[in-house]
């Protein structure tokens, strides 16, 4: 059956003039309706109308959060003839069902705050021989209600604009506020006020409304009560075939209304029907050549994916880039594809892989490694040695060890090296101011020594590589040190001796991303050594090595310099080394002292530069 938007049953523009519209269909319906039933009581007792209806039942009531925070009484009956009323007063939302009972188990209040929705307080009970529902609500809102058979349905949904009421916190506030702006309901409002309506009419009016012509199945029976009270016509007609059951299909104007079996057995067979004429169709050959990729790597990503050719075109087999029946072979002698398959999948296949075949962007990584270092020493230090011999019935002599002595006894005073206090200054070119007093049986010999040491140093590093677009580069540059081991038993007599080496290495290790806004993300890892020393040990040297190694990810505009990382190291010790008691003496304790000082700083700096070298063209 087919609904036009020809008809002129009924074809209103404005709202007031539908519910007019709407308002008379109802009348004429309750006419026939109520002529139905005068001719009825003709033939049965009204008592036995009045017993029927007062079977009639509330059997569930169940509330729900339906989409966009709307709020969802479900209410189930038993009996038939309930015909539920809508209304609102002073801010609730009232059911009136006066032909059915209320148990007692279901006459109590339900708090659904914790929903947030609208609605806050459902009370449920008996009310004039029947039943009422009061939803008390809180903040704009629109109602609407529909009833299939037995079960009745009202929804309460926060107006356009209006955020939720009870929302647990900001994001599902947000969250609730986007879905209600987005609704995709953009028909002419309207308002349908029926009660127990064959499922035909409806659709016929929602055409008038719409300007679409309605193909109804045959299948497409039964009756449905409405109240929608400026709703979208659009809404209107996914809320009918929502409650019975329909779906719908759209081809320009028209639209094809039946029930989802029928409307997925369709769709069903005409896939098959497809796929059926796929299956018939012959066979093409195509080369592809690759330029820019691997052929193997591309075959690779494409046979991996679920369901690509591999059978004998079973009808079981799932399509994935090619047909059931399609075949791809890559010859990486000559970096080409060849595809057999249907055209379209062919076709299809070309245009796949001029997608992924395409140059890609190259980045020049430029990085400085700067090491800076400032050190600082000042050492003071004196000599002092006193000699000197007695001679008489016994022989005295004064020295700085029993060795000076007993050269003094036996050769007289001036013995070189003899010293009571040896405190110079470290360094040999130090400068020192130096007297000697000689006697015939005594030498006093001084010597003062002072050093200052300044240094300033900087250590520049300039490593650079250019790399493909997430292709790791790595660049390095050093020698190996070698130094000897000893291997074998316990007894070193026995072991023996080998040399190993040991890498010293300036390495720069960088893996780069371009991302869609012309910046780099880069997976970077710098590693610097250095040997410091030498040190000497019973079977050779072994060398003191320094590493400085950082390993890191950063996202850095094109062109843009950023300091990847930083170590700053700073030593300050002052030393003094004195012969007790002599050396706290003030003033002259200075001749029985060293003092030294010493500062150091050191700084390390890695510099990154990141350069993208655009390959391919951009539109």
């Amino acid at each position: 059956m087919t609904f036009s938007n020809n008809r002129s049953l009924c074809k209103p523009r404005h709202p007031a003039t539908f519910r007019a519209c709407a308002l008379g269909l109802a009348l004429a319906l309750a006419t026939s309706t109520g002529f139905a039933a005068t001719q009825a009581a003709s033939a049965q007792p009204s008592a036995s109308a009045v017993g029927t209806a007062a079977k009639a039942s509330v059997s569930h009531i169940d509330f729900k959060r339906g989409d966009g925070g709307a709020g969802r009484l479900v209410l189930r009956f038993e009996g038939e003839g309930v015909a539920p009323d809508l209304r609102t007063q002073d801010g609730s939302v009232v059911v009136d069902v006066a032909n059915a009972m209320l148990p007692a188990n279901l006459q109590r209040p339900l708090n659904v705050t914790d929903f947030a929705t609208p609605v806050q307080r459902i009370d449920a009970r008996p009310y004039g021989g029947g039943t009422q529902l009061v939803l008390a609500t809180r903040g704009e809102y629109e109602s609407l209600a529909y009833q299939t058979g037995n079960e009745y349905v009202v929804e309460i949904s926060p107006r356009a604009g209006t955020p939720a009421v009870g929302a647990v916190n900001s994001s599902n506030l947000a969250a609730a506020q986007a879905k209600v702006a987005t609704r995709p309901y953009s028909g002419r409002p309207v308002t349908f006020n029926f009660q127990d309506v064959p499922v035909r009419t409806v659709l016929q009016l929602i055409a008038e409304e719409s300007n679409l012509n309605i193909v109804a199945s045959d299948t497409v029976q039964g009756n449905v009560t409405l109240r929608l009270v400026q709703v979208p016509w659009d809404q209107a007609l996914d809320i009918v075939l929502r409650a019975k059951g329909l779906d719908k299909r759209r081809d320009g104007n028209v639209v094809w209304v039946a029930p989802q079996p029928e409307l997925a057995s369709f769709e069903k067979a005409r896939e098959d029907a497809r796929i059926e004429l796929e299956n018939r169709v012959d066979l093409v050959t195509d080369y592809i050549q690759v330029n820019y990729h691997s052929a193997g790597a591309i075959f690779k990503a494409l046979t991996e994916a679920k369901g690509v050719g591999g059978s004998s075109g079973s009808q079981g087999n799932e399509n994935g880039f090619l047909s059931p029946r399609g075949r791809i072979v890559a010859d990486e002698r000559t970096n080409t594809l060849m595809i057999s398959d249907i055209p379209k999948k062919v076709a299809q296949m070309r245009e796949l892989i001029g997608v992924i075949d395409r140059p890609v962007d190259q980045v020049l990584i430029e990085s400085r490694i700067v090491i800076a270092s400032d050190s600082f020493a000042r050492d003071l230090g004196a000599r002092f040695g006193i000699q000197g011999r007695r001679s008489g019935n016994n022989t005295a002599a004064i020295g700085g060890s029993l060795n000076q002595t007993g050269s003094i006894v036996n050769g007289g005073v001036g013995v070189p090296g003899g010293l009571n206090v040896n405190l110079p200054a470290t360094a040999e070119n130090a400068g020192a101011l130096a007297y000697t007093l000689l006697g015939a049986n005594f030498a006093l010999d001084l010597e003062l020594s002072a050093l200052q040491q300044e240094g300033r140093g900087e250590v520049l590093s300039n490593p650079r590589v250019v790399t493909s677009n997430q292709r790791e580069a790595v660049i390095r540059q050093g020698r190996e040190v070698g130094y000897v081991t000893l291997t074998g038993g316990g007894n070193q007599a026995f072991a023996t001796p080998n040399v190993q080496f040991k890498e010293v290495v300036l390495e720069l290790k960088v893996t780069p991303t371009i991302t869609s806004d012309d910046r780099v993300f880069m997976a970077v890892n710098v590693l610097k050594d250095e040997v410091l020393q030498y040190i000497d040990t019973s079977i050779g040297q072994v060398p003191e090595i320094a590493t400085r190694e950082i390993n890191t990810a950063v996202l850095v505009d094109d062109g843009q310099t950023v300091v990847i990382g930083g170590v700053y190291e700073f030593t300050d010790s002052n030393s003094v080394s004195k012969v007790p008691f002599l050396g706290d003496v003030p003033f002259l304790g200075n001749l029985f002292k060293k003092k030294s000082r010493l500062k150091e700083k050191a700084e390390l700096l890695i510099f990154l530069t990141p350069k993208v070298m655009r390959v391919e063209k951009r539109a």
